[in-house]
């Protein structure tokens, strides 16, 4: 439960610009996570979130730029949700876990594989444009690599 709301709040901080706590929990609540402003204090800690001023003026949170510290967690988060990977020429299209495919999507773009132009998550699969079909390969090698690890 922890983990998948972790990923959760890694999405929704991706997607809008929280400001506060209350923010978060409200936006975990409206999700179905039952959670405290302490849980979400603590989730903030631990994900080592940090509030920066944002493009249009206003504080949000964002994840700390600790290269090691936010590629174990995104790794972590793909390795929990991937079930499985398959590719249609450039397009790789990925299985998840079932509700996990929108935070395993945030993950790949917080990863920021080169190769990868952008993806569109449902609630079980991911659907990646890949630059070429020679990357999209190369992808599915770098993500075998990183299951592997």
């Amino acid at each position: 439960m922890k983990l998948e709301r972790h990923s959760k709040i890694v999405e929704l901080i991706g997607k809008y610009e929280i400001e506060t706590q209350e923010e978060l929990a409200e936006r975990l609540k409206a999700s179905g996570f039952q959670v405290t402003q302490a849980t979400v204090s603590r989730d903030i800690r631990e994900l080592k979130l940090t509030k920066v001023q944002s493009e249009s003026g206003r504080q949000r949170y964002m994840i700390m730029q600790s290269q090691n510290t936010l590629s174990d967690k995104y790794i972590r988060i793909l390795k929990d949700g991937y079930v499985s990977m398959d590719m249609a020429q450039n397009i790789l299209v990925i299985k998840t876990v079932s509700g996990m495919a929108m935070a395993v999507a945030a993950a790949l773009d917080a990863i920021h594989f080169h190769e990868i132009v952008g993806c569109i998550a449902g609630d079980d699969t991911i659907m990646c444009a890949v630059r070429s079909v020679d990357d999209t390969i190369l992808v599915m090698d770098k993500m075998k690599k990183m299951m592997a690890e």
